[in-house]
């Protein structure tokens, strides 16, 4: 039996991915830019963000292995579980701000049409269809995922029509400012989320280097609509909930389907991939059970403990992630180097501690490119220095 998935499949899994609420609430932090410096920032930031990804997606594809076992390459087959740990709570915590959201949006939509506010239930029922996508696995999903973005996409064109409708900008956006480095850098943050994820699917690609560039060329334009799409809201309406604009064209129905859709397709990938994190930690229980465990709690954590404020998360999230990948891209692209046969690389946990300061110490410089392009740049360096200097000692 063939497990393999094709190029097309990888593509629209990653365009689910990309269609989600929290997307959209984050293009709405870019309305004080304006339009034109509001959309430069997101898709500067998405190709910084999406080659980054690719990378990722290349080296688990090539070598067909999950994303924390690629992690293992750099930094030692026990120096992954620190990686892994932290992929499992941002997950964790991305679930639980997925579920949340998208239920406080079903709720709104349904407020207004039935005056019903039943908040834990849309959490559990989006974990419901969430629970289904885990059962099917991966292959059986592909015949699913047509369906299920295709009529996301029809959705999305008609969502996007009724925000640009407007025939002026808002004046006087109300939010807190942001620099365009920041707003950059926000952007970055969203692909710079998902590398600790996307070798969990490129691997088991038939055609591996495709399927990761399907996969991230249709996350960039699905992420850099959405980003639009709320940017467009907030501008155009003056509205930043997007639930509520629905409600003002009548797309009721319609909204709780684009809603409950894009936050199955895109809360799957995080719950599946917390399973396949979890066993570079641990292999006592299997992937879907760790999945159906990360999606229960974080449906907990959304009914007791609604968390919805995640803009700092995201910059957390690139802080842990871009002097990772930038040690990985080093190693595997330009020193041919591989330390998975050790339990730690000590040198290189060393210089991702080094790339974490450094990450948190721009995000306080207002540079036009944001954090994590010095940051890459500073550790790769770094790591090439460093490797320069071993080989001179070990010559004397």
């Amino acid at each position: 039996m063939n497990n393999k998935t094709s190029i097309f499949s990888n593509g629209l899994l990653w365009f689910g991915a990309a269609v989600s609420i929290a997307e959209i609430l984050t293009g709405t932090l870019y309305a004080p830019l304006g339009l034109a410096k509001g959309m430069a920032a997101l898709i500067i930031g998405h190709i910084i963000g999406c080659v980054l990804l690719y990378m990722a997606g290349v080296i688990g594809g090539s070598t067909q292995k999950t994303a924390m076992e690629t992690a293992a390459i750099s930094f030692g087959n026990k120096g992954n579980i620190f990686f892994a740990s932290l992929n499992v709570i941002q997950l964790l915590g991305w679930t639980a701000v997925m579920i949340i959201s998208s239920a406080k949006a079903i709720d709104i939509i349904t407020q207004s049409y039935m005056g019903v506010s039943r908040n834990a239930l849309w959490c559990i029922l989006i974990a419901f269809f969430i629970f289904i996508w885990i059962l099917s696995g991966l292959k059986k999903l592909e015949k699913i995922n047509v369906f299920a973005i295709g009529a996301l996409f029809i959705l999305t064109i008609v969502l996007s029509f009724v925000v640009f409708k407007g025939p002026n900008a808002v004046s006087n956006i109300s939010g807190d400012a942001m620099s365009f480095g920041l707003a950059v850098e926000l952007a970055v943050a969203m692909p710079l989320s998902w590398i600790p994820l996307i070798s969990d699917y490129t691997k088991t690609a038939a055609k591996p280097k495709k399927a990761t560039l399907i996969s991230v060329t249709a996350y960039f334009i699905g992420s850099c609509w959405m980003y639009i799409i709320g940017l467009g809201s907030a501008l155009y309406s003056g509205q930043a909930d997007i639930s509520v604009i629905m409600i003002s064209v009548g797309l009721g129905t319609v909204g709780i389907i684009i809603v409950l859709l894009s936050t199955v397709t895109t809360t799957y990938l995080d719950v599946y991939s917390a399973g396949i994190s979890f066993l570079s930690i641990s292999k006592k229980f299997s992937d879907k059970i760790i999945s159906t465990a990360v999606l229960i709690l974080g449906t907990l954590i959304a009914i007791f403990t609604p968390i919805e404020q995640y803009q700092n998360f995201l910059y957390f999230i690139g802080s842990v992630f871009a002097p990772m990948i930038a040690i990985m891209i080093a190693d595997y692209f330009i020193l041919k180097k591989d330390y998975s046969a050790k339990a730690f690389n000590i040198t290189n946990i060393i210089l991702w501690v080094i790339g974490f300061v450094i990450y948190r110490l721009f995000m306080s410089v207002n540079t036009v490119i944001g954090s994590t392009v010095p940051v890459i740049i500073a550790i790769i360096i770094l790591c090439i220095i460093v490797e320069g200097g071993r080989k001179i000692c070990l010559k004397k």
